[in-house]
């Protein structure tokens, strides 16, 4: 049975959803990422997402790039036959379109591997990973060989995007990584605006002018590696060694980690735009 002791988590309401009973999905301020040192799922990992949910976590992300899909579907179908959740609709899902997928014709069968991995009929948000196609189908390494980098059509991507979200595949569509240009650009030709743009963000690297451009286009800002993701090859140890994040959590008799997600929550003191801000622990 589901645990009594569990969190309360703040949603947020994306624009531009499908709501087939007119209800709109909300997107859990504190969201709960797959992606691992080094890539993949593994037993521990099922074990943390059933734990999480136990605690009170309702948002996973995931993507086929950090193969988690299918360890996150056999959490979820496991959490369903052990109680800890009445039914699927309690939890959102975040997937992802990788790049070797950010092609016209390759999009609807992209989404549908994905559902097929993680045993779902449909997940709430699908994002554009990375601003850029790659050439081969099946490719996903990271870094990018720079010789597989062809440009995004993001015409023609995004158009099949819409299409999984008219489909019923997922009931938000967004994107990641992309810069206010970027946004801009999409936005001219999008019939469905982004409900998402999902960035690195943390107290050290705010982002406050992409920040203030998605606050203004009603754009919702997703923030990963919120504590720097110190330990991988991408990450920084700045937000974890941060003096004066330090020197908070020993006044307030918290982690550093505790103190660096709070006083991200706090900034809208200062800041409004941190209000639109969900975050990847």
């Amino acid at each position: 049975m589901a645990s009594d002791n569990i969190i309360s988590i703040p949603e947020l309401v994306p624009r531009g959803t499908s709501t087939h009973d007119h209800v709109a999905p909300k997107i859990p301020r504190l969201g709960f990422g797959t992606a691992t040192y080094p890539l993949g799922g593994s037993d521990t990992m099922k074990e943390s997402i059933l734990h999480a949910i136990e605690l009170g976590y309702r948002h996973f992300d995931t993507a086929p790039m950090y193969q988690t899909e299918e360890c996150l579907g056999e959490a979820i179908a496991e959490a369903l036959s052990l109680g800890l959740i009445r039914s699927r609709h309690e939890l959102f899902i975040t997937s992802k379109l990788w790049s070797c997928d950010a092609h016209k014709d390759r999009v609807l069968p992209a989404i549908k591997n994905t559902l097929k991995k993680l045993r779902l009929e449909y997940i709430d948000l699908y994002l554009i990973h990375w601003p850029v196609a790659l050439k081969q189908p099946g490719n996903y390494d990271f870094p990018f060989d720079k010789n597989e980098i062809v440009a995004l059509d993001f015409s023609s991507v995004w158009e099949a995007m819409e299409e999984c979200q008219k489909l019923g595949l997922t009931k938000s569509i967004g994107v990641s990584n992309l810069s206010c240009k970027k946004l801009e650009s999409l936005l001219l030709g999008a019939k469905i605006p982004p409900a998402v743009n999902q960035v690195e963000m943390n107290p050290v690297w705010q982002q406050k002018k992409l920040r203030e451009f998605c606050v203004e286009k009603g754009i919702l800002i997703m923030a990963y590696s919120p504590l720097g993701a110190k330990g991988t090859p991408w990450g920084t140890d700045r937000v974890m060694e941060c003096e004066v994040l330090k020197e908070i959590a020993n006044a307030k008799g918290k982690s550093v980690a505790q103190t660096a997600q709070i006083e991200s929550q706090n900034t809208h003191n200062i800041d409004h735009t941190i209000d639109k801000v969900i975050m990847l622990s």
